[in-house]
């Protein structure tokens, strides 16, 4: 068997990082609006104003310090802010990915555009019937859309309110979004992620018992959200979605092939398992511990709403992969999806320094095949470079023959998974479609897209859309139904 006659084709974005009209449409801030781009420091800087009047920084989901806020100064470029203007070019790119051959994509609807202040603030409308253009346009181009409730964007307001995902009035407040959510765009939508890479929180900060609590909160209202689904509407189909580790023991020692398996259950195992098994697995204390939360506990009642709320499939990330070892190397890390790793001789990195390993990819689709027995989903797949356009023949062109190279590779080893190995997946949305901000860095030219959107890390450009070589091969791919990959 190859791709399935109904296999969707597509591409990943996100409301905060395309989006742009961060304070219009009765939309409240987020957390990334008083972020620039990463500035050489390791991570993107998150600015405040401390209660002694200094200025500050801090990283991404880091809270503020007491008697601090969020303010904005005139020496960062906010790229959130305007990102690549997805919020007025919506049309003009939904029918970009049409004529590409997109039959589905991924979106997030932000947090902050339907409860700028919360529940008690009310349901803004305006920003309701924004997302119901899109996915109503998206479905009338033949898309069959797949949204994610949850990435990173709450308002701030929940900061200010609750202290953040540690307060279980948090759980509340996401099970009423998400039924909105359902409820207005039932016969739009009936494919829905809750959250965006949901073990993110221990991946970045691995040594915070506060990050135990918060993903705990997080997968007991996602398996609420799950349940409340299946009650307005048994046709909707709601997965979880996991951030991609796929690591290897770097020796044939037994101290790294142990290291590489309690790598993986603490990086991926540890969430996947509690959203698709429905409870925690029997490591789980181990890992608990590690992150100094020893004293955690599930009470009974959480551990039912796990049971009952289990994922309808599992969506997930793949960039690249890892190698975890317990030897001392003199080689340098190299960067990965919120993850570092010894250097792989076997692999070449990209620009940033992930490890692309295409194999990697049919590997690991083989390991949550055989786990989890539930239907997959890729979410995210990619790769960020740096793109420089030419003018030809009086037209703006961008030759990115290494992002085709990439994603060849990979397309053509998820075949393989399907063809020779029986794989259950239903999808694939490449990440991006289009140029947008990156997550890790709040760089725009890091760029993912097809689609080359003239907009920079400095605030300039004019938002211009141009097709890239990849958008034509892309739109090879889909129109043969992946058969053609060259």
């Amino acid at each position: 068997m190859s791709f399935p006659e109904h296999f969707l084709w597509g591409g990943s974005i996100s409301a905060a990082q395309v989006e742009g009209g961060w304070n219009e449409g009765g939309k409240s801030p987020v957390q990334i609006d008083y972020a620039g781009p990463d500035a050489g420091i390791g991570h993107r800087p998150v600015y405040y104003r401390a209660a002694d009047g200094a200025r500050g920084v801090m990283r991404q989901f880091d809270r503020l310090p007491e008697g601090a806020r969020y303010e904005l100064f005139d020496d960062v470029s906010y790229t959130n802010h305007d990102a690549t203007d997805f919020y007025h070019h919506w049309r003009e790119d939904l029918a970009l990915f049409a004529e590409m051959g997109l039959t589905t994509f991924n979106t997030t609807v932000s947090w902050a555009r339907i409860y700028p202040q919360g529940v008690a603030g009310g349901v803004n409308r305006e920003g309701v019937e924004f997302y119901r253009q899109v996915f109503t346009e998206a479905r009338r181009l033949g898309m069959d859309p797949v949204i994610t409730l949850y990435k990173y964007d709450e308002p701030i307001y929940f900061e200010e309110t609750y202290g953040g995902w540690d307060n279980r009035a948090m759980i509340d407040e996401f099970v009423a979004f998400a039924r909105t959510c359902f409820t207005e765009y039932r016969g739009l939508i009936d494919k829905w992620v809750t959250f965006n890479e949901i073990n993110v929180l221990m991946m970045f900060d691995p040594e915070n018992p506060r990050r135990i609590v918060e993903t705990h909160n997080q997968m007991v209202a996602s398996s609420l959200a799950v349940q409340a689904a299946h009650e307005i509407d048994p046709e909707l189909r709601v997965g979880c979605m996991i951030a991609g580790q796929c690591s290897y023991p770097y020796t044939c020692d037994p101290a790294d092939a142990l290291a590489n398996q309690q790598a993986m259950q603490e990086r991926f195992f540890y969430c996947a398992d509690t959203m698709v098994r429905g409870r925690y697995p029997s490591w789980a204390r181990r890992v608990q511990a590690k992150h100094g939360a020893a004293d955690f506990t599930c009470s009974d009642e959480d551990a039912a709403v796990l049971a009952v709320g289990k994922s309808d499939f599992m969506a997930f990330s793949y960039y690249s992969s890892a190698v975890v070892t317990t030897h001392e190397l003199t080689d340098d890390e190299v960067a990965g999806n919120l993850s570092t790793s010894v250097k792989n001789p076997y692999v070449k990195a990209s620009a940033w320094g992930w490890q692309m390993d295409p194999t990697g990819f049919r590997y690991f689709l083989n390991v949550m095949n055989d786990r989890y027995d539930v239907p997959l989903f890729d979410v995210e797949n990619g790769l960020g470079a740096v793109d420089e356009p030419v003018i030809e023949d009086g037209e703006l062109r961008i030759h990115d023959t290494y992002r085709i190279d990439y994603l060849r590779d990979h397309i053509a080893n998820l075949k393989a998974a399907i063809e020779e190995d029986g794989i259950n997946i239903f999808g694939y949305t490449t990440w991006g479609p289009i140029d947008l901000v990156a997550f890790t860095t709040g760089q725009i030219k890091k760029r993912y897209g097809f689609i080359y959107v003239d907009r920079h890390d400095d605030g300039t450009g004019d938002f211009a859309r141009h097709r890239k070589d990849s958008f034509f091969w892309y739109q090879r791919v889909i129109a043969t139904n992946g058969e053609t990959l060259g």
